[in-house]
């Protein structure tokens, strides 16, 4: 994410483990797309606390990874990972990777172009960029639940929404207008369980929404959760998020 969000959203490396671990575990996909080999060097764009920084390194890359928030790399930093404090939408990388991989981090970056034109200036001749992160229609029922809690209380509604979730067909545009060969692209729904819960779900990943309601931040994610119930919830209390992913695999041209 940028130094930007980050101010926006903090996060906790214990409690990201805790109520987001599904983020990697999910990620098996955009992996086999990244094929990574033995020897190259890559760059995980937005690594979070790591885990997937871990993998590649584990599988023989030379892996580098970067992230805006501080609590992430000094987790990251703990594990004896290659990991920078770095804003996402501000790479300082030049021709170094053989490829660029990011896994959920990319929406949290609101200036694309920024990211796009660090992405292609990191990459060497021909190297690759393989992403995965929320597309069109990601945690639609979830943005419109916070929206009307907001209008309901006559706060900001614009922090229900703080991510960037494209099409394809804009998102491909973005990339081959900036030199990028748009290999594949997909947008895939997917449907997540949280294990934790709804509640906890909001609570992590849009606390400055929940801020504006001062001493009243409990009461209105409880009133958020319960205008997903129906949507959300099954019969058995079992909550699943509404997501759509967007995946993408582009050449540097």
């Amino acid at each position: 994410m940028t130094k930007e969000a980050s101010r926006r959203q903090t996060w906790s490396a214990s409690s990201y483990d805790e109520h987001a671990r599904f983020v990697s575990d999910l990620a098996g996909g955009v992996l086999d797309w990244l094929a990574p080999r033995p020897g190259e060097r890559i760059l995980d764009l937005g690594c979070g606390d790591g885990v997937l920084t871990a993998q590649l390194a584990q599988g023989g890359a030379q892996v580098v990874g970067v992230d805006a928030s501080e609590s992430f790399v000094r987790t990251c930093l703990d594990r004896g990972l290659d990991v920078r404090l770095m804003d996402g939408e501000a790479l300082t990388f030049d021709g170094e990777f053989d490829a660029v991989f990011s896994n959920a981090a990319l929406h949290w970056m609101t200036r694309p172009e920024r990211v796009i034109a660090g992405v292609k200036r990191a990459l060497k001749p021909k190297g690759r960029f393989v992403a995965e992160f929320g597309g069109h229609g990601n945690v639609a029922a979830i943005v419109t639940a916070l929206t009307a809690t907001a209008r309901r209380h006559g706060v900001d509604s614009a922090p229900a929404h703080p991510w960037f979730f494209p099409t394809p067909e804009i998102y491909g545009s973005m990339l081959g207008q900036a030199g990028f060969d748009v290999k594949r692209i997909a947008l895939i729904p997917r449907p997540t369980p949280l294990k934790t819960g709804m509640a906890s779900w909001l609570r992590l990943f849009n606390t400055p929404f929940f801020e504006q309601f001062g001493d009243g931040f409990d009461a209105a994610v409880k009133e958020t959760e319960e205008l997903l119930r129906f949507a959300l919830c099954d019969a058995h209390g079992n909550w699943t998020a509404d997501y759509v992913r967007l995946r993408v695999e582009a050449v540097k041209s």
